[in-house]
């Protein structure tokens, strides 16, 4: 399976702002999205420009393309940054066809090595929708440890909502390195 993973240009934002804006309100319940908190597509490119005229170590989000066979077919973001330290990070195959076939688990091992390299961090955190079984397979594949399911706002676009928090930290798995898939 050809699967990459890289960072996000600011054409390929758009990738996001359709896949929001384009999703039935179905499918942004089970990620926990609350669609009256979705920014003005116009404002969303605004608010992504101003992070990309910022350097990397001083951005509040970066956001990771994953393509196969080079077509776009989903994405990561983190947030809640603190450089060198820690960051939260989120993830989205957009295709649902794509969905619980091996693309996640091999995008999320090359993205993480991407935030940990590009924000020199510690750990990294994911808290997706605790009802929400694909990511939380996904993570666990990838290497990341379970730590509690608690109720929380996870991320800006979130509601109040029961998530599962998972933790990447290379200092507990022995070598440093990510589980093999």
């Amino acid at each position: 399976m050809d699967v990459t993973a890289r960072l996000m240009t600011l054409p390929e934002t758009e990738h996001v702002i359709a896949y929001f804006h384009g999703s039935s309100p179905e499918h942004l319940e089970m990620l926990g999205v609350d669609p009256t908190r979705l920014p003005p597509a116009d404002a969303w490119r605004q608010r992504l420009s101003a992070e990309y005229n910022r350097p990397l170590e001083q951005r509040a989000i970066i956001l990771v393309s994953w393509l196969h066979n080079e077509e776009f077919v989903g994405f990561s973001t983190a947030d809640k940054i603190v450089y060198g330290e820690r960051a939260n990070m989120h993830l989205h195959v957009m295709d649902a066809g794509r969905r619980n076939r091996g693309f996640g688990s091999k995008c999320v091992c090359e993205t993480v090595k991407i935030y940990f390299e590009v924000l020199k961090l510690k750990v990294l955190f994911c808290e997706p929708n605790a009802f929400n079984t694909a990511p939380n397979r996904t993570l666990q594949k990838a290497g990341f440890r379970y730590l509690k399911t608690h109720f929380t706002v996870p991320g800006p676009l979130n509601y109040h909502q029961a998530v599962t928090r998972w933790v990447f930290d290379p200092s507990q798995t022995g070598n440093g390195s990510m589980s093999v898939i």
